[in-house]
């Protein structure tokens, strides 16, 4: 990682990676027996984890070997288990889930989440053995705030700015969130009071995202009340 984290201020961290597709593809669909889901509830999301067992059992897999040979892990150092749509790995310093569901909005296509979490370890994560296991895996990047912050407050400290630092922001009417924009960042920064994320429009491994949160922290800096957040 780029910089420790305040632990003070950050009361824990998340990589996440997102994708999917059609519920026909999945190697456990066959046409003229099954039938592509109209709704997402629980029994369609049980019928699509057993749909995906080899997908997901083979990925899950890859992993395990990944990490155990990259990393050097020991049997009693990283264990996986899967069942249904979900898949944990959960290793000496860190734990990996990987989630299979249907978008409710598009019950034909499903969802692959993959949260990487409890990174106990900066050096770990500039590793060049780490960056090969996760490359291209993570768009979002989530700091748990232990204080939280007031959106409103952090919206009038950038609109005071005039554009100071580079900072610039959006929001809705009832301000739940706010969407923050760092010069020279590829990434939305999105507040929402419990915690502060990042989303970016392409993956990458977890020390590329750090490094551009690294570029954000810098930006937070010119104030107080937003330096309070992640500095």
């Amino acid at each position: 990682m780029t910089g420790e984290l305040p632990s003070s201020i950050i009361a824990g961290i998340s990589f996440t990676g997102r994708a999917g597709g059609l519920v026909k593809a999945l190697s456990g669909f066959k046409k003229g027996h099954h039938t592509v889901p109209d709704a997402a509830n629980a029994v369609t999301n049980a019928f699509l984890g057993k749909l995906c067992e080899r997908e997901l059992a083979g990925q899950a897999e890859q992993l395990f070997q990944d990490v155990r040979a990259r990393l050097g892990y020991k049997r009693k150092d990283v264990a996986l288990s899967v069942a249904g749509g979900g898949a944990v790995l959960t290793a000496k310093d860190f734990t990996v889930e990987i989630f299979y569901a249907l978008e409710d909005a598009a019950p034909a296509r499903y969802a692959v989440t993959t949260t990487l979490r409890g990174l106990g370890s900066a050096e770990l994560a500039q590793t060049e053995e780490f960056a090969a296991i996760f490359a291209g895996w993570f768009s979002e990047i989530s700091f748990a705030l232990k204080k939280g912050a007031k959106v409103e407050a952090v919206v009038d400290v950038i609109e005071a700015l005039d554009g100071e630092g580079g900072l610039t922001v959006s929001y809705p009417s009832d301000c739940r969130e706010c969407l923050i924009r760092v010069a020279g960042v590829d990434a939305q920064v999105r507040c929402t009071g419990a915690a502060i994320e990042m989303v970016f429009p392409r993956a990458g491994a977890p020390h590329e995202l750090m490094a551009a949160f690294a570029a954000v922290r810098g930006a937070f800096a010119v104030n107080r009340v937003l330096a309070g957040l992640l500095v």
